[in-house]
């Protein structure tokens, strides 16, 4: 697969070995290697290896490469601690959606119990929700999808 790197990223520089990091995983496709903030023990990182600023960059080949790995990664990090009671996968797209570092990236964030410090809460909205609001969300992301 060839690989294309941003000089300014800092991932690619992890990648090229330009910044340290600790490693977990390497192949031709991906490096993962522990998230500094450490959410909790074991906070890892997926990234390509080749530059891509998000899921919406991705051809269908990269992304089945990528997410091909994941669970080989996240059944290692499970396999290391025997606390881990189950993991998230969290992938944040765009400033508005968290992402701090554009270069697309997985954070698999194992989880030891409900109150280990790591918190993802979503607001149930759907009592703002009529069967025609779904329905009109529903169609519009369906005339959208490629075959």
């Amino acid at each position: 697969m060839d690989a294309t790197f941003d000089p300014d990223c800092v991932f690619c520089k992890i990648i090229l070995g330009e910044i340290p990091s600790y490693t977990v995983y390497e192949d031709d496709v991906v490096k993962a290697f522990l998230d500094i903030s450490q959410g909790t023990p074991g906070h890892t990182l997926v990234v390509p290896k080749t530059h891509v600023a998000d899921i919406f960059a991705y051809n269908p080949e990269l992304a089945a490469a990528v997410f091909s790995r994941i669970p080989k990664i996240a059944n290692a990090i499970r396999k290391s601690n025997p606390n881990i009671q189950g993991m998230n996968i969290v992938n944040n797209n765009g400033a508005v959606a968290y992402q701090s570092v554009f270069h697309s990236h997985f954070h698999l964030v194992p989880r030891y119990t409900d109150h280990d410090d790591f918190s993802m809460t979503f607001k149930d909205n759907s009592s703002k929700y009529q069967p025609e609001d779904y329905i009109k969300i529903q169609r519009a992301i369906e005339a959208e999808m490629e075959d």
